[in-house]
This record gives structure tokens, C-alpha cells and sequence, in this order.
């Protein structure tokens, strides 16, 4: 069991925080503040083709400016690569993993062609009969859903706390067949995923709930998954709604208009960032 409260706010450094990631960095802490507990800030930066120095300085500036605070040094997923290579080799020992050299056009073709009688994936399966030791240098490695889900004990999900999803979801292995499917695990330019690279951190860093937007609630099933095949611990999660724009649109860190530093730059006090923040939250 782990001994306290913990949570963390982890962006990736491939362009400045807007209001959404204020809201949900503000949200993290408070909630950390609440329980006693401790609020971590990681950084994501697996993709390090899009990810620059410069904005993880922008990150930790915004959030002091904000009043956030945190334990130091931070993780870099950057520095962590032999640890996921390490989880990735324990679900191909399990033999739910194969590789794959689809491109993405590939598998949109498929996608448009489906066969008679069987349901649209994400992934068609075009390599799934392919083995492990068959794999080349330039293929992605995916996971086996269908086996994957054979390996699950009885009764697998996860608790929300948060106010949109409250409740228990146990994983539910025909809906997951279907999507997301067989998602990727290991992309062939980065060598590891985000599916993998946030379970093994939460429980590295003895994360005991999530706190993150509702966009990412459809993500926490596979990741709930990979926490059993992977025998770690399941944390709890708390998905909040998202800050909007005028047309409902959720904010995207191409939206420099709404970027924390912008404000700043404009006179704003952190507190009326973070009351402007709380203002455009929609379900």
C-alpha cells in the first residue's frame, strides 16, 4: 500500500500551457493540498523530436507563477528509456505482443475495406500471425488485445473520484476488442509509448490518483490493463471537465491566445489566470 496521498501533473514540453493545463495543474495541487499529500510535476518528453528545453523552462515558470510548488529534481521520461524498455520486454515474455510494419495509410485502407462479418478496429490486424523473433528494427510493436484480456483476473477496473465518471468501471474485454484494439506499445522512432511510459512513472513515483481532463478517460482502460499485465498498482483516477473556447473547442497549445504567459505578460494577477481558467470549464 502506498503511504500517502500523491498525484502529479505531467505535460510535455512541445509548446507553452494555456488556461486547460492551469486549470488541471491547479486542480492536482489542490487536491494534493486537501489530502496532506504531495504533488509531483513530470515531464513527458519521450517524442524528443517535438519536445524543446525551452518550453520545459516555460512549464516550471508558468506553474511558480501560478503558486505551484513541488519536489525536486523532476522526472524526464527522457532519462527513463531502459526502465520502459524493461516493461515492454515483460508483456512480450507474456506473449501478448507483436510486431508491425503498417503504415498508417495501410491501415486506413483496411480500415475502409473491412471484411464481411467482422466488426471496424482501430488496427485491422494485419500482422498479428507475425512473431516476436521476426521482428525488424523499423517495426512498431503492438499488443494483442485478445490474449491481453485473457491474462486479466476476474473483476479488473478502476475507481473514479472525480465528479464526471464517480464510480467503479471494470474493464470490459468486448469493448476493448473493438476499441481501441491492439494499440501500439512501442513506436519504432521512440521505442517505448505513452500507454507505457505513464503506468510504470505512476507507479514508480507512488502515484495514488490520477488527476487529469475527461479527454483522457478513454485512455485509462488500456492503462488499467497494462497496470495488471504489468503487476503494478492501480491508482484512482479523477478526470476533470475541460476549459473551452468561445466555440466549445477544447484549448490546444497552438492556441497562444490563451497561453499563461500571455496573460501574464498582460498584467493579470495568477489568481485571475486561475479564476479565468475556472470560468471556461465545460462538460
Amino acid at each position: 500500500m502506498w503511504p500517502e496521498y500523491r498525484t502529479r501533473f505531467a505535460p510535455s514540453p512541445t509548446g507553452l500551457l494555456h488556461l486547460g493545463h492551469a486549470y488541471s495543474a491547479i486542480t492536482a495541487y489542490e487536491r494534493a493540498q486537501a489530502m496532506g499529500g504531495t504533488f509531483l510535476l513530470r515531464i513527458e518528453d519521450i517524442d524528443t523530436s517535438r519536445c524543446h528545453a525551452e518550453y520545459e523552462v516555460a512549464i516550471a515558470r508558468d506553474l511558480a507563477w501560478l503558486g505551484l510548488d513541488w519536489p525536486r529534481p523532476v522526472w524526464r521520461q527522457s532519462e527513463r528509456a531502459v526502465i520502459y524498455a524493461s516493461a515492454l520486454n515483460q508483456l512480450i515474455s507474456l506473449g501478448v505482443c507483436y510486431p508491425c510494419s503498417c503504415t498508417r495509410g495501410e491501415i486506413r485502407a483496411a480500415l475502409s475495406a473491412p471484411q464481411e462479418g467482422v466488426a471496424p478496429q482501430s488496427y485491422p490486424g494485419t500482422c498479428r500471425v507475425r512473431a516476436m523473433a521476426d521482428a525488424g528494427p523499423n517495426d512498431a510493436i503492438r499488443l494483442n488485445m485478445d490474449r491481453a484480456l485473457g491474462l486479466l483476473p476476474q473483476g479488473a477496473g478502476f475507481v473514479e473520484d472525480g465528479p464526471m465518471f464517480t464510480g467503479r468501471h471494470p474493464l470490459n474485454a468486448d469493448a476493448m476488442r473493438a476499441d481501441p484494439g491492439d494499440v501500439v506499445l512501442a513506436r519504432r522512432d521512440i521505442g517505448t509509448s505513452y500507454n507505457i511510459a505513464v503506468v510504470v512513472d505512476d507507479a514508480a513515483q507512488g502515484v495514488t490518483e490520477v488527476v487529469r481532463g475527461a479527454d483522457l478517460f478513454e485512455a485509462t482502460f488500456v492503462q488499467v490493463l497494462l497496470q495488471n499485465l504489468l503487476e503494478l498498482l492501480t491508482p484512482s483516477y479523477w478526470h476533470h471537465a475541460l476549459v473551452r473556447d468561445d466555440a466549445g473547442k477544447r484549448l490546444a497549445k497552438r492556441d497562444d491566445a490563451r497561453a499563461i504567459a500571455r496573460y501574464r505578460d498582460e498584467g493579470l494577477s495568477p489568481g485571475e489566470v486561475i479564476a479565468l481558467a475556472r470560468r471556461n470549464i465545460r462538460r
